[in-house]
């Protein structure tokens, strides 16, 4: 009955974990130093004006859609730029959200900061003497906290049907 006992004691015990298993704080803490990255890249992108030029298609924009494409406010080369920030900002969304702790509202609080550095990049543009209005301030913005909102909800659901 003792050698049974033993038996059974060897297999309650836990399985032996991979030696590389990585703790959470390492990972926040890799996902942190690409999020600081990720963020100097795209601000430094968003204030240079070579740049903002040489993202815009503008030859391909005519031949698709016309000369008159990229006149009023719902011109193409405008909804490309809005599109492009919503995926750049989703892209912060997501490395910002696995480089924090877990929290209840992670895609509010992924929308919060990067509407906050949208804010940060119309700040900039306006000191380097940017055309745009309030109004486009505004919706830069606002896409901004729709591409972090955006990451992170997807992001979590994608993890749920795991």
């Amino acid at each position: 009955a003792l050698c049974a006992g033993r038996r059974a004691r060897q297999r309650r015990q836990p399985p032996v974990r991979h030696a590389l298993r990585v703790p959470p704080v390492l990972k926040r803490s890799g996902w942190a130093a690409l999020a600081v990255i990720i963020v100097a890249v795209l601000f430094a992108a968003a204030v240079s004006r070579s740049i903002y030029v040489h993202t815009l298609p503008s030859g391909l924009i005519e031949q698709l859609f016309g000369e008159d494409a990229n006149e009023g406010p719902f011109a193409v080369r405008v909804l490309l730029r809005k599109f492009y920030s919503i995926i750049a900002f989703a892209l912060i969304g997501f490395v910002v959200d696995r480089a924090l702790p877990p929290t209840r509202r992670p895609a509010l609080r992924a929308a919060l900061i990067v509407a906050a550095f949208s804010a940060v990049i119309e700040i900039a543009q306006k000191v380097r003497h940017a055309p745009e209005g309030p109004l486009s301030n505004a919706i830069d913005i606002a896409c901004g906290a729709l591409g972090g909102w955006l990451a992170v909800t997807v992001s979590h659901r994608l993890q749920r049907r795991r």
